[in-house]
């Protein structure tokens, strides 16, 4: 089917698929190890299909000035930028651990490559698929070398245009054809007159064979659950386990009742879209066979007079009613 592809072994998205959901616990677990795999956990107890975390390998992102520059933000976690990103960043060791306990709990795994070696590490470590976060999606060579794995790819679309999307596609398809778009704006916590839900329908107006899905940084769950009934085939929100965490996304982020309150919409939506087709249904049965024969017994124009001539009267169960022409 158009559209359609698998994205984890077993799990399919596009066309008739349900919506696969993402729990982007990103960095919301402070750098430890134990808050991650309760993350993970709580994910999967919430619905999510997929739990995500973000993977860089610093000393090939950054070079030495950039790692070395005070950091004093209120978020920061070290006196420099990077003691503050070593401290939020896991090893090859402990990535391996949480997969290992993600396999255990029961749901998929993966991370955005935040570089091209942290790619190469997430391709050992055999994740289902990538996630290209919004900042790269402009980068073509790495997009590049990254379709060149051969894995699944859900590329977020934040910061960028409609052309730049378009040569994303160019690039990518022909290299690797199981990707989708993701409709994203950049900004933590985003205001809903800056969502734009109406892109996921361009998207699949300019993209009508991949699918097209949601990626929020808005407060609360209503945004989402739209997308969704627009045609999102996939949606990742930030978690986290308080928002009142230090760091910057937590903000932004859905604690445990909100994801799975997002779930539960977002499966009700799914069952609330049905067919196109309009039809008495046979749950109208009941009500049709109780009100459908009621009739008129009288017209009443709009100066409230009863019109002799068009009145008609047949026998019903029901009431007598007056209807305005």
């Amino acid at each position: 089917m158009a559209g359609e592809f698998e994205l984890c072994p077993g799990r399919r998205v596009g066309g008739d698929q349900p919506c696969f959901i993402i729990a982007e616990i990103g960095q919301n677990h402070q750098g430890d190890l134990d808050i991650a795999k309760r993350m993970i956990r709580m994910a999967k107890e919430c619905g999510a299909d997929c739990a995500k975390f973000q993977k860089s390998e610093l000393e090939h992102k950054f070079n030495k000035k950039a790692l070395e520059r005070p950091y004093t933000s209120q978020h920061s976690w070290g006196k420099t930028y990077g003691e503050h990103k070593r401290h939020l960043e896991f090893s090859h060791d402990q990535y391996r651990e949480l997969q290992k306990y993600a396999e255990e709990v029961g749901i998929f795994f993966t991370a955005s490559g935040m570089d091209e070696m942290a790619v190469e590490f997430l391709h050992e470590l055999g994740v289902p698929f990538f996630k290209v976060g919004s900042g790269d999606t402009n980068n073509f060579p790495y997009l590049e070398k990254t379709a060149k794995k051969g894995r699944p790819m859900v590329i977020s679309s934040g910061m960028q245009s409609m052309n730049t999307m378009h040569q994303v596609y160019e690039i990518v398809k022909p290299l690797n054809p199981n990707f989708c778009f993701l409709q994203c704006t950049s900004a933590y916590p985003l205001q809903p007159e800056d969502v734009n839900l109406r892109v996921i329908s361009a998207y699949q107006s300019a993209f009508p064979d991949i699918p097209i899905g949601y990626s929020g940084h808005e407060t609360g769950i209503a945004i989402s659950v739209a997308a969704v009934a627009l045609g999102a085939k996939v949606v990742e929100r930030h978690v986290t386990l308080d928002k009142t965490w230090k760091g910057s996304d937590h903000q932004a982020s859905l604690e445990p009742n909100e994801l799975a309150e997002l779930v539960k919409a977002i499966r009700t939506v799914e069952k609330a879209m049905g067919s196109p087709v309009k039809q008495l249904l046979p749950c109208e049965m009941a009500c049709n066979e109780k009100d459908g024969s009621c009739s008129i017994s009288a017209f009443v124009n709009p100066r409230g007079l009863a019109s002799p001539r068009r009145s008609a009267k047949f026998s019903s169960a029901c009431k007598t009613r007056k209807v305005d022409i």
